[in-house]
C-alpha cells in the first residue's frame, strides 16, 4: 500500500542511501512514519535502520531493523536490510542468512544475488558462489559479469577445463576488433583463458591459443614471456632459446631470462665452461651488462671464479655502483669464495692507494679517487658481514674522511654500529646521514627506525613529522597510512621499555590493518569484473588467502603473544591499590609530602592534558570541515584502543591464542610459532596441544635450544611421560637436559652477541640461580670479544651517553672500544 500512497518517498529513501545522502532519506522516513497508519511500517523501518547505522547510530539501527522486520517477515527488503546491517558488522555469515531468507521471498532478485556472492566469494564458500552465480547467468545472460563471475567459481574450485569451455562460450560473443584497435579489455579476457589453459595442463592448447590471438593481445610482453616456458615445459629446447635470446634483446638486465635460456641449452650443456659460454656470448653482446657477469659468479669457483670476479667488480667499482655489495652478499654462504672476495679486493685497496691502479702489473689506466672511495665502502660492507666490525669501521672512517658529504657512508657506518650490538651509536650516525639530506623521506624513515630500536620514541616522532601530514599527529598519520614498519618498532620499543599496554595497542592496529585489507577485497570483487583485471583478481584472492604470512603480521602478532604470556605469569597491580596500602605506613609529615607531590604532578598531568586536548580540538576542526565538504559521515566510530584497558586484560592466554591461530595455520614452517604455541599451552596445561606443538618444532630443528627447554618443561610438568616415552623423545630429552645442566659460562663465548646477550640477561633476572658476581665478570669478558656491544658495555655507558639529535656526533664508543 505504501508503493500507491507513498511511491516516490519511499523511492527516495533508496536513492538517498545508494547517494549516501543519508539525512535526506531520513527526512523520506521520517514523512512516511509520521501517518498514523504507516507508524509501523516494516520496510521503512528498515530503510531508517540501514540510514542511522551509516550515521554511527548502531544500537538504534539494529533496534528499528528488527522492530520493522518483525512487523514484515515475508519482506525481502526487510531481510535484506538485516543482511546489510550485519555485513557492516563483519558478521558475513549471518549477512549470508539473511540473504538466504531474502530470496524465499523474491528468488529472483538480481541486487540480493550479487550482494550474496560477494560474501559468498569473500567468506571463500566458493560451492555456494557457484550455485548463484549460475543464477546470476541465468537470470542475465548477455551480462558479461555473469558470465565471467561464473567462469571465475569454477577456475577458484580448480575445475579449469569448466572454467575453460565457460570463458570460450563468452569469447564467441564477443566483438572481434580489427586487429590495428586496441581493445584492452579483450586482451586481458585473452590472457586469462590462456592462464586457465595452462593450469588445466593443456599447454599445447595454450601455446595454439596464443598464436592464434597473439595479434589481438596488447602486453606483448607477457605474450614473449608465456610462449618461452610453455616452449619450455613442451620440451621444444631451440624454439625456446630463440624467445629467450629476444627477451634478453629487451632487457639484458633481467635474471629470468637468462635462467630460462639456460634450461633451454640444458641438454647440450654438459660442464661448466660449456654453461659459461651462455654468458661469455652475452658479454660480448652486451658489453656494458652486469647481469651477465654477475650470474656465472654463482656457479663458478677457484680461478675461474676469480677471473670472472674480478671483470665483475671493476666494471663497479669504476662507475660507482653501491648495490654491488648486496649483488655479491648470496655468494657469503661459500667459505672459499668469500676469502677470494676479501683477498681480490684487499688487493685493489692497496693497489689504488699507491698507484691509483686495480693492478700495475696489467698496466691498466689510473683510476679516478671515487673508485678507491667505493673499494674502501665495499670492504667495510664485507668485514660488517663476516663479524670484524673493528677492520668495517676503520674502512668506513676512511672513506668518510675522504668524502665527508657522501651519506651511504654514514648509512654504512650505522649498520655496522647496529649489527654490533650498539644501537644508539648506530642511531647517531643515522642521524648524521639524515642531516646531510632532510629532504630525502628514505633516510627520514630509515633514521626513524634506528632511533625507535635505541627507545628514543619522541625523537623518532619528530623525525617522522617531518614527512606527514602537515597539522596532524605523525603517530596518527602514520596508522592512517597504515605504516606498519613504524608501528611494529614502536612495539618493540614499548615493550622493551615494559609499557605493555602501549605495545599491545600498536599490536592491535596492525592487526587492524590486515582486517582492513582483507576487508577492501569487497570493493575488487566487483571492479575487477567490470575492468577485465581477471588474472590480477585471481592473484589478489590468493594473496588475501595466505595475508597474514606477512613478517609485518609475524612480528606483530608474536611480540603480542610475548606480551599477553609475560601479563599472564606477572598480572598488573593496580596502583592506587598498592597507594592506598602504603599511605598506612607514612607518617603526617610524610603524608603531607606526598600529597605535595601528587598535586604538582596533576597539576603537570592537567597542564599536558589541556595540551593535547587544545590539538586535538584542533585535528576535529579540521576533520569537522572535511565531513562537511563530503556533506555526510560515513561508517561509526571505532572502539578505541586504551593502553590501560589492553594491559588489564583479564583473560591474556584468550587473547594471545587469537595471534597465535592465523601463525599457526599459516606460518607452520618457523619453529618459533610452535615454541610461541607451547608456552601458551604450557599455561593453559593443555597436554594434548604441548605435545603436538614440540613434535611440529622437533621436526623443523630438532637441535633448537628453546626446544631443549620446552622439552624438559613439557616431561617435568606432565603426569604420565609415558605416554609419550618413545625412543627418539628420550633421546631428545637426554640431550636437552644434558645441554642445560652441562652449560659451561666460557663456553659460551663462541656464540653469537645475541645469545650472549640473553646468556647475560640471564644470569642478572636470576633465571640461572644467584650469580651476580659471575654476571659482571661474564660481561667483562664478552665486551672484551665484542667490543661495540651496548649491552657488554661497563655500568654506567648509557647514562654518560645521550643522542643530540641533529646534533655532534660522539665518538666515545670507538675510543673505548679501541683502548681494549
Amino acid at each position: 500500500i505504501h508503493y500507491v500512497l507513498f511511491p516516490s518517498k519511499f523511492n527516495f529513501c533508496f536513492r538517498c542511501y545508494e547517494h549516501k545522502q543519508y539525512r535526506n532519506g531520513l527526512k523520506f522516513c521520517k514523512q512516511i512514519l509520521s501517518n498514523p497508519k504507516f507508524c509501523e511500517h516494516g520496510e521503512t523501518l528498515a530503510m531508517k535502520g540501514l540510514t542511522l547505522n551509516c550515521l554511527g547510530k548502531k544500537e538504534e539501527a539494529y533496534e528499528l531493523v528488527r522492530r520493522g522486520l518483525r512487523n514484515d517477515l515475508k519482506s525481502h527488503v526487510c531481510w535484506h536490510v538485516y543482511g546489510l546491517l550485519q555485513r557492516s558488522d563483519k558478521k558475513y555469515d549471518e549477512a549470508i542468512k539473511c540473504y538466504r531468507n531474502a530470496l524465499k521471498w523474491d528468488r529472483d532478485n538480481l541486487q540480493i544475488l550479487r550482494d550474496l556472492s560477494l560474501l559468498q566469494i569473500q567468506m571463500r564458500d566458493l560451492e555456494g558462489y557457484r550455485e548463484t552465480r549460475y543464477q546470476l547467468l541465468q537470470l542475465r545472460p548477455a551480462q558479461r559479469a555473469s558470465w565471467i563471475g561464473y567462469a571465475i567459481a569454477y577456475h577458484l574450485l580448480e575445475d579449469y577445463e569448466m572454467a575453460a569451455k565457460i570463458i570460450e562460450e563468452f569469447r564467441k560473443t564477443q566483438q572481434v576488433t580489427s586487429p590495428d584497435k586496441v581493445d584492452y579489455e579483450y586482451s586481458e579476457l585473452l590472457l586469462y583463458q590462456n592462464q586457465v589453459l595452462r593450469e588445466a595442463g593443456l599447454l599445447r592448447e595454450a601455446l595454439e591459443h596464443l598464436t592464434t590471438y597473439e595479434k589481438q593481445i596488447c602486453d606483448k610482453l607477457a605474450v614473449e614471456e608465456t610462449r618461452g616456458d610453455l616452449l619450455l615445459s613442451l620440451g621444444r629446447s631451440e624454439e625456446a632459446a630463440d624467445v629467450y635470446r629476444r627477451l634478453q634483446e629487451r632487457n639484458p638486465e633481467n635474471w629470468s631470462y637468462y635462467h630460462g635460456l639456460e634450461k633451454a641449452l640444458k641438454p647440450g650443456i654438459s660442464t661448466t665452461e660449456e654453461r659459461l659460454k651462455i654468458y661469455e656470448e652475452a658479454w660480448l653482446k652486451y658489453p656494458k651488462g652486469l647481469v651477465p657477469r654477475r650470474l656465472p659468479l654463482n656457479f663458478l669457483s677457484g680461478e675461474r671464479f676469480r677471473e670472472c670476479l674480478d671483470k665483475y667488480l671493476r666494471m663497479n667499482f669504476s662507475k660507482g655502483c653501491p648495490p654491488v655489495f648486496t649483488t655479491l652478499k648470496p655468494l657469503y654462504q661459500d667459505k672459499d669464495k668469500v676469502a677470494i672476495i676479501e683477498e681480490l679486493v684487499v688487493g685493489f685497496e692497496t693497489s689504488l692507494n699507491s698507484c691509483r691502479m686495480f693492478n700495475p702489473i696489467d698496466d691498466g689506466k689510473e683510476e679516478p679517487p671515487t673508485t678507491l672511495l667505493w673499494v674502501q665502502y665495499f670492504l667495510a660492507q664485507h668485514y660488517d658481514q663476516v663479524g670484524q666490525q673493528t677492520l668495517a669501521l676503520e674502512y668506513i672512517n676512511a672513506a668518510i674522511e675522504s668524502t665527508p658529504t657522501l651519506i651511504e657512508l654514514f648509512l654504512v657506518k650505522a649498520k655496522i654500529y647496529k649489527h654490533a650490538g650498539n644501537i644508539r651509536e648506530a642511531a647517531r650516525w643515522m642521524d648524521e646521514a639524515q642531516a646531510l639530506d632532510t629532504a630525502d623521506r628514505f633516510i627520514n624513515s630509515k633514521c626513524a627506525k634506528y632511533l625507535l630500536k635505541a627507545g628514543l620514541l619522541k625523537e623518532a616522532e619528530e623525525m617522522c613529522s617531518k614527512f606527514t601530514r602537515e597539522g596532524a599527529s605523525a603517530v596518527e598519520n602514520l596508522n592512517e597510512m597504515q605504516c606498519m614498519w613504524f608501528q611494529t618498532e614502536c612495539a618493540l620499543a614499548f615493550k622493551s621499555m615494559k609499557k605493555y599496554g602501549d605495545a599491545l595497542k600498536k599490536c592491535h592496529e596492525i592487526e587492524r590493518h590486515f582486517v582492513e585489507i582483507t576487508d577492501d577485497q569487497f570493493d575488487f570483487h566487483t571492479y575487477c569484473m567490470r575492468k577485465m583485471t581477471l588474472r590480477s583478481y585471481v592473484d589478489l584472492l590468493k594473496l588475501e588467502d595466505v595475508l597474514r604470512m606477512h613478517p609485518f603480521y609475524y612480528k606483530a602478532a608474536s611480540t603480542a603473544i610475548q606480551i599477553y604470556l609475560n601479563l599472564h605469569d606477572n598480572p598488573l597491580i593496580d596502583d592506587s591499590k598498592e597507594l592506598q596500602a602504603d599511605i598506612g605506613n607514612l607518617t603526617d609529615k610524610e603524608l603531607k609530602k606526598l600529597r605535595n607531590k601528587q598535586r604538582r604532578a596533576q597539576k603537570k598531568a592537567q597542564l599536558e592534558e589541556e595540551k593535547k586536548n587544545a590539538e586535538k580540538e584542533k585535528l576535529l576542526k579540521n576533520q569537522k570541515k572535511k565531513k562537511e565538504d563530503d556533506d555526510e559521515e560515513i561508517g561509526g566510530p571505532k572502539e578505541e584502543l586504551i593502553p590501560e584497558k589492553l594491559a588489564k586484560v583479564e583473560n591474556p592466554l584468550d587473547e594471545a591464542v587469537k595471534f597465535l591461530i592465523p601463525l599457526k595455520n599459516l606460518v607452520k614452517n618457523k619453529i618459533e610459532t610452535h615454541l610461541l604455541a607451547f608456552e601458551i599451552y604450557f599455561r593453559k596445561e593443555k597436554f594434548l596441544l604441548m605435545l603436538q606443538s614440540v613434535k611440529r618444532a622437533s621436526a623443523i630443528d630438532l637441535d633448537h635450544p628453546r626446544l631443549h627447554q620446552c622439552l624438559v618443561c613439557f616431561f617435568k610438568r606432565g603426569e604420565n611421560p609415558s605416554v609419550v616415552s618413545s625412543t627418539l623423545w628420550l633421546d631428545v630429552l637426554r640431550r636437552a637436559e644434558l645441554q642445560l645442566t652441562s652449560k659451561v659460562i666460557p663456553g659460551c663465548f663462541s656464540l653469537p652477541a645475541q645469545i650472549c646477550t640473553e646468556v647475560l640477561a640471564s644470569l642478572r633476572d636470576g633465571s640461572l640461580g644467584n650469580a651476580t658476581e659471575v654476571a659482571e665478570s661474564y660481561r667483562a669478558e664478552c665486551h672484551k670479544i665484542y667490543p661495540y656491544t651496548l649491552a657488554f658495555m661497563p655500568p654506567g655507558y648509557e647514562e654518560n651517553t645521550k643522542i643530540a639529535v641533529n646534533g655532534d656526533i660522539s665518538t666515545e664508543t670507538e675510543e673505548l672500544a679501541n683502548d681494549m
